[in-house]
């Protein structure tokens, strides 16, 4: 979320592009539920035709259209896109449960040491050129992964997903049972709900028949792959609801529907992906009727009578996902000796006034976080009895650092040779995020830290804070999140927070590893399963490998004449189901 991991988001941006999960009181809804006013299909009949323009987060290029995907393009914007265009093993609802109808996968049985996995495929399912869907092409995509998994798998690769989920080293094996059965075998016991939604659900088919040109050789195979990853066009064979037409960097990304999809066949004519420059230019595009989804930023909504006396509706849709700063604690980076002392995150932590950024300039759409689990919306995850550890106190946090040999020396906190002068990059292209930026650098400056900001497009934000090898040029990092909508349905956090993990910034903490592996074992009781989930859950809110920030409403924003776009945006997962929008003319409008 191939992966449908739980892919970076901008911040507090994009108008389905946080995860949004339909709980604005901070309680969940089933996957049934039909909002009804701008959106709703209330009272309407489904017509054919129109042209849905959906805006993409300010400054936000799709780079890359391949079900499977590295470090460096692991967004969630690309996979809304290649998610209309590749149907996942498991398509997980907004209650969490799975949503047979639209996966591949038609059943999962395991045993009950949950070591086995016999995944039964749903026969209905074809490619568009009319060949259908098979374990052949399950155990193609999954050498495809492996392959790709290696340390030393060529550029662009290595797969983000590797060391999640038992992906690809704890899978002993996986073998076709037939043209519609697979049986994934592990090394170990697993939590049976925490390898299916965080393993199995890697998983999306590609087809073997149009890709597969080494079947002897997987490394140059997955160089083929990685050389047309970038090329929206290479997916001419698909299985989705809709297929390309043309991309247009900085501009647009149009799909069609895809005329042989045995699902629910969408009405329009087509979805364009749409680039925007700013908030700015967003909102002058809804006031002119050139988007009809998309999103204002807070910042905005004093002039939102614009935009509702043209008949659109603003609803606010949480995520269940988190927004942080992270740490440049990668081996070599500059300031790593630094980040690596846990009293200095928590000075930094105690510095970030949260509860003024979500009053002011989030004007009340965010929740303050102080772990890695939202308190909004609601779910099992979060612990009642955890209480926020390092509440806003900057006197405490510079004592902290003075208690530790800091002092202040022309205004920054220096020790032996050190200065707390850090670099901290952003996404740019939302005020809000700007805003935030600006008042955590004001923030830290009360306690001798000083700040240099940087702001930069989300694409390049991505790529810069991926690379491990090269970890230069920025301390800190802000202006992303992460939404848990894959690896992360089972949010364990092994793709953040564990050594070595793939979308982590160098934290290693071996109990923090101890209790994230504990948290996989099968258990017999779901109150031992969620005991351990407890433990890995209030240890991480009091280690920080990131610092914790707010949880951001994002504030859609529908045309009256397009339906059904908030009761389909499958919102736990940030993936909609494009197909089940449609638009009406003026003369049909409710």
């Amino acid at each position: 979320m191939a992966v449908r991991k739980s892919r970076r988001a901008m911040l507090a941006v994009g108008a389905l592009s946080t995860g949004l999960l339909l709980a604005v009181s901070g309680c969940g809804t089933s996957p049934t539920n039909s909002s009804q006013g701008a959106g709703s299909s209330s009272n309407l009949t489904p017509q054919k035709g129109g042209t849905i323009t959906y805006a993409l987060p300010a400054q936000t290029n799709l780079n890359w259209f391949l079900p499977i995907t590295n470090a460096a393009n692991d967004s969630v914007y690309n996979t809304q896109l290649v998610d209309q265009l590749y149907k996942p093993m498991l398509w997980i609802n907004n209650d969490y449960t799975i949503n047979w109808n639209s996966s591949i996968a038609q059943k999962i049985v395991a045993n009950s040491q949950g070591t086995v996995y016999h995944v039964y495929l749903n026969p209905k399912w074809k490619w568009s050129d009319g060949q259908p869907v098979t374990s052949k092409d399950v155990l193609f995509t999954w050498n495809v992964i492996k392959a790709a998994s290696a340390s030393n798998a060529p550029s662009p690769w290595p797969f983000v997903g590797a060391g999640t989920g038992d992906i690809p080293n704890g899978v002993k094996s996986v073998v076709a049972n037939g043209p519609y059965e697979v049986t994934f075998t592990l090394k170990k016991p697993a939590n049976q709900q925490w390898f299916e939604y965080n393993g199995i659900i890697q998983i999306t088919p590609m087809p073997a028949h149009a890709w597969d040109k080494y079947p002897n050789n997987m490394t140059q195979e997955i160089k083929y792959l990685g050389s047309n990853a970038t090329n929206l066009m290479f997916d001419t064979v698909v299985d989705g609801p809709f297929e390309p037409v043309s991309a247009t960097p900085n501009q647009e990304w149009v799909i069609k529907p895809n005329p042989n999809y045995p699902g629910h066949k969408s009405l329009v004519d087509k979805i364009i992906f749409q680039y925007e420059a700013s908030n700015t230019a967003e909102f002058a595009a809804l006031q002119s009727g050139n988007i009809n989804v998309g999103y204002i930023d807070p910042t905005q909504l004093g002039e939102k009578g614009a935009l509702t006396s043209k008949g659109y509706t603003i609803t606010p849709e949480y995520p269940f996902g988190i927004f942080w700063t992270e740490m440049n604690m990668y081996p070599g980076a500059k300031n790593a000796p630094i980040f690596d002392k846990l009293y200095v995150r928590q000075a930094l932590q105690m510095a970030i006034d949260n509860e003024s950024a979500a009053k002011d300039i989030y004007k009340g759409y965010a929740q303050p976080l102080f772990g890695p689990i939202p308190p909004v919306p609601q779910t099992k995850f979060l612990d009642p009895n955890l209480q926020n550890p390092y509440p806003y106190n900057p006197t405490k946090a510079k004592q902290l650092l003075e208690q530790h040999g800091w002092k202040e020396v022309n205004g920054v906190m220096t020790k032996n040779g050190q200065q707390m002068k850090f670099t901290m990059i952003y996404a740019s292209g939302s005020t809000s995020t700007e805003d935030q930026a600006e008042l955590m650098k004001e923030d830290w400056a009360q306690i001798g830290v000083d700040v240099t900001l940087k702001p930069m497009p989300f694409s390049t934000f991505l790529t810069v804070t991926a690379n491990s090898k090269n970890p230069t040029g920025w301390d800190l990092a802000f202006g992303t999140g992460w939404d848990y909508n894959g690896p992360g349905f089972y949010p364990t956090g092994g793709q953040l927070f564990k050594t070595g993990a793939p979308s982590g910034t160098g934290f290693s903490d071996p109990q923090e590893d101890k209790l994230i592996s504990e948290t996989h074992q099968p258990y017999p009781t779901e109150q031992q399963t969620m005991q351990n989930f407890f433990q890995y859950e209030d240890y991480t809110a009091h280690v920080l490998p990131f610092l914790w920030n707010l949880n951001i409403a994002s504030l859609v924003v529908t045309s009256s004449n397009v339906h059904n776009v908030l009761q389909y945006l499958d919102a736990a997962t940030a993936f909609p189901q494009m197909q089940y929008w449609w638009v009406s003319n003026s003369s049909n409008q409710s």
